[in-house]
């Protein structure tokens, strides 16, 4: 039961534009950071300085932007060891 649960939501993950497992809130002050992260990461991958991006989006306490700045996205790695597991099940 528990396992038909976990797979709805892997594949449900497939399907989102983002995949992230990115906090809502920073864990040092609780400042909402989550609904940043796509344009943080967007403009960064676009050539923008981590730096301008974060002042611009006005994060200026170096809690919050550590949990930006040191984010990294492991979902796409984790999902290619359920679906081994997976199959090792049929």
């Amino acid at each position: 039961m528990q396992e038909q649960g976990i797979r709805r939501a892997i594949d449900k993950s497939r399907y989102v534009v983002s995949n992230m497992i990115i906090p809502v809130r920073c864990f040092t002050c609780g400042k909402l950071i989550g609904d940043k992260w796509e344009e943080f990461a967007r403009r960064v991958r676009e050539g923008e300085s981590p730096r301008e991006v974060l002042d611009s989006m006005s994060i200026y306490r170096y809690c919050c932007r550590r949990m930006l700045l040191s984010h990294v996205e492991i979902i796409d790695e984790i999902i290619k060891f359920y679906d081994v597991k997976k199959g090792e099940s049929r």
